[in-house]
């Protein structure tokens, strides 16, 4: 299942680098599955961050196809993809366009980390843009419990395994033994 972005504008009394309060909106961005739970979880994001009240001004569903954090980085550029792909059909070459997050220093590191991320791709592409994003921080769900991924595996070996025979004959047999004695 792929993540669901959605940007959060947040409204909040900032301190400036003179001490002084400023009023001022910031996008952040929750990975979430509905707009509900985006604002449930940019509250919660905020609260640890901001000591006095804020609001949030405005919750939309962000254009972006994938978010790379990198290390020793600490603003996020959007990088323009365009991948290209020949449609045998017309005979002519298709654009299509995905829009990346990628967490860089400065333009030309976010275009080499854009490199990095693209390396793999099989089709041909182009970066026509990359631009300073304005977006201040990035939450990707996480539940922090130690014993999810052993739930999920426990679940997954229930639902691969057979269900057990149960009792069905008046002196006890299982189906497995009916159908024996048939055939």
């Amino acid at each position: 299942m792929s993540a669901i972005w959605y940007e959060c504008k947040v409204k909040y009394r900032k301190t400036d680098e003179t001490g002084g309060q400023k009023v001022t909106t910031e996008p952040y961005l929750v990975d979430a599955v509905s707009y509900t739970e985006a604002e449930s979880r940019i509250n919660e994001e905020m609260a640890a961050y901001v000591s006095e009240e804020f609001k949030i001004t405005n919750i939309k569903v962000a254009n972006y196809a994938e978010i790379h954090p990198f290390e020793n980085a600490d603003r996020w550029f959007k990088s323009k993809v365009t991948l290209m792909a020949y449609d045998e059909e017309s005979g002519k070459e298709r654009k299509t366009n995905m829009y990346l997050l990628v967490q860089a220093n400065d333009v030309k590191e976010a275009y080499d980390n854009t490199i990095t991320v693209m390396k793999n791709t099989m089709g041909d592409y182009t970066i026509p843009a990359i631009s300073e994003s304005p977006i201040m921080d990035v939450f990707p769900y996480f539940s922090g419990e130690e014993g999810e991924l052993e739930q999920l595996e426990r679940f997954n070996a229930l639902k691969a395994s057979k269900p057990e025979l149960v009792a069905v004959g008046d002196m006890g047999e299982t189906v497995e033994d009916l159908i024996e004695v048939e055939n």
